[in-house]
């Protein structure tokens, strides 16, 4: 069977098509709402629940939003816009998940399940930080400042400090970690890339800053060695001789000397 050729009137009609089929899931999406604001609060709120738990996250969205449309002031709106987080977050929708994240913190700080809240937003974030491919590539670390990793970083610390009983201060802990990491893993970058153009002054205050704020991370080591070499570099004679004791005292099986660029077998572009 030959295609048919769709002239310039077939053409005029797909557009027209495909607005009729939006047109249409629109006023499906309205019909459904309608529909639901009928419920009493509790019946929604055990609807949105159970399509939580089947794991319905789109119907789940759409009950718990036509739950605290109609009901703002109830118990059930407020558990929803609880809950509702999470169904976000589920269907990847992360910033409609951090936008009621932030909103349910702000408007109920004194809510017995807030350090979840503070969790869900640090989840959103930590999920938003860069692949670990992108990072063996070591195309993240220097070119994209981990800024989701920051802020995912204060939420799950705000969890583990306030709420250290919370069920989430385990996972919110170890995640920490990571973060740590991460962000120490970008600043040594930096204090790389300025050692590598002799720029001794910016490497050494990088990664003074990287040592200084996130102790205990493994960048710790290299930067420590860029900071001596900073020294040495600019004739700081005393400050030098201190690194060179702190390495010595935390590394005492290794030199303290900048290891020469390698230069990476898969990096065939350099």
């Amino acid at each position: 069977m030959s295609p048919r050729f769709v002239g310039p009137r077939g053409l005029f009609l797909l557009p027209l098509a495909v607005l009729i089929v939006v047109a249409g899931c629109a006023s499906n999406s309205k019909k459904d709402q309608q529909k639901l604001s009928r419920y009493t609060p509790e019946v929604l709120y055990d609807r949105g629940q159970k399509a939580l738990k089947s794991s319905n996250y789109h119907e789940a969205v759409q009950t718990f939003e036509a739950l605290t449309a109609r009901y703002p002031f109830t118990p059930q709106s407020r558990q929803g816009r609880l809950d509702i987080i999470y169904a976000y977050y589920k269907l990847g929708e992360k910033e409609s998940g951090k936008d009621a994240a932030e909103t349910f913190i702000r408007e109920n700080p004194t809510h017995p399940r807030i350090d979840y809240a503070w969790y869900l937003k640090g989840l959103i974030d930590f999920e938003r930080t860069p692949y670990r491919l992108e990072r063996w590539m070591d195309v993240t670390l220097v070119d994209r400042p981990p800024s989701t990793a920051r802020e995912a970083f204060v939420s799950l610390r705000t969890v583990v400090e306030r709420y250290p009983k919370s069920p989430y201060a385990a996972d919110a802990r170890r995640r920490m970690i990571y973060l740590r990491n991460r962000v120490a893993d970008y600043n040594l970058g930096i204090a790389q890339y300025y050692a590598q153009r002799d720029a001794w002054v910016a490497a050494g205050q990088r990664a003074r800053e990287t040592i200084e704020q996130y102790d205990g991370a493994p960048a710790t080591k290299d930067a420590l060695r860029i900071m001596y070499r900073s020294y040495v570099e600019l004739d700081y004679k005393d400050l030098a001789a201190n690194t060179e004791k702190v390495f010595h005292e935390n590394y005492p099986e290794d030199s303290i000397e900048l290891p020469r660029n390698a230069r990476n077998w898969w990096k065939f572009w350099t």
